[in-house]
């Protein structure tokens, strides 16, 4: 059985690392559709249309142009996250994403940090690294 440590992952806007990734989470659902008919003693569903959302947490970098600087609200991206890193043989998750909020925050004892939102558009793709 394989574990990974969380400091192992990445994501990129297409081929351009984010830089200062803190953390993101990837989160894939399925909607199900209820089948149940008279004469059954219990409720069955059908599997329907999947979805996937997420968010990545940074360390606020204004000169990571092709990375933080391409997660404007509103644009289409394709991001690939790479739970165990980005060498040839680890699994990684690609899809494209619409970016639907980024909040930034400070404190006077803290780093500036940004919080970016995505909702996925179209399947999420799980593929190997080549």
């Amino acid at each position: 059985m394989a574990t990974h440590k969380g400091s192992e992952g990445a994501v990129y806007v297409g081929a351009n690392a984010i830089a200062e990734i803190r953390s993101y989470s990837l989160e894939e659902t399925a909607d199900t559709i209820e089948d149940t008919s008279m004469g059954d003693s219990a409720r069955t569903y059908k599997a329907s249309l999947t979805s996937f959302s997420g968010s990545i947490d940074v360390y606020w970098d204004e000169t990571d142009t092709n990375g933080q600087g391409a997660l404007d609200v509103g644009s289409e991206v394709t991001l690939n996250f790479y739970p165990e890193g980005n060498v040839t043989g680890d699994t990684y998750y690609t899809g494209t994403c619409i970016v639907t909020g980024v909040s930034r925050s400070a404190s006077f004892d803290g780093m500036v940090e940004a919080s970016v939102s995505v909702q996925g558009t179209g399947a999420l793709s799980e593929t190997t690294v080549s």
